[in-house]
């Protein structure tokens, strides 16, 4: 599910399972902040101020650029952000899934260290290209 305010992706199998962004707002031209939150059976977390770089590789680009090799590939693909209180890592399973599992963790200076993980399986083809163009859509503004 895609609005301006907010993307989720949601397992395909267990649909309790799944991570949402929100909350996006800028100070500057050169970066994006938002929120992240994961779901999961006895489990919610958020991380309130993921930030985006504009002149690094983004979120968007990592999950077009599974998208396109929706035939599949082999082994673990990741990306995080610079201050890896997000990361994504991404496997190939038979039949054309993606299993992307979530981690957010607390800022070093927050005061009490955490993490926690969520793994989303979706379709590799439309399904996965969907969301990342919502993704872009909620980092960049692009319609």
């Amino acid at each position: 599910m895609t609005s301006p305010e907010s993307v989720i992706i949601r397992c395909q199998d267990n649909a309790a399972v799944g991570v949402t962004f929100r909350d996006r707002f800028s100070f500057d031209a050169d970066s994006v902040h938002y929120a992240v939150e994961l779901r999961a059976p006895g489990l919610n977390a958020r991380v309130d101020e993921v930030v985006s770089w504009i002149w690094d590789s983004d979120l968007a680009p990592f999950l077009e650029g599974l998208a396109a090799d929706y035939r599949g590939w082999d082994g673990e693909r990741s990306w995080r952000t610079d201050d890896a209180d997000l990361t994504v890592a991404a496997v190939f399973r038979s039949g054309g899934y993606v299993g992307l599992t979530w981690t957010l963790r607390s800022w070093p200076a927050s005061g009490g260290r955490w993490g926690a993980s969520v793994t989303t399986w979706v379709e590799g083809g439309e399904q996965l290209a969907a969301f990342a163009a919502g993704i872009r859509q909620f980092l960049h503004g692009e319609r």
